[in-house]
């Protein structure tokens, strides 16, 4: 599984981060950094909740 943001999409609301802090992450900038795009098994479940979770979705999957 592989996530993606649109940056021009996103608002940095941080749902995302909130629900899956260990692929999200908000830069200096209030900019969304994914620190691990391609998904570790382990965390999948809490990523697909994040992106149904994405107030502007600006999240997308590619499984």
């Amino acid at each position: 599984m592989r996530v993606r943001v649109d940056p021009l999409v996103c608002e940095a609301n941080a749902v995302c981060v909130g629900l899956a802090p260990e692929v999200f992450d908000l830069d200096d900038d209030d900019e969304l950094r994914i620190t691990r795009p391609d998904v570790p098994p382990e965390e999948q479940d809490r990523v697909r909740h994040a992106v149904r979770s994405c107030p502007k979705a600006a999240l997308t999957l590619e499984e």
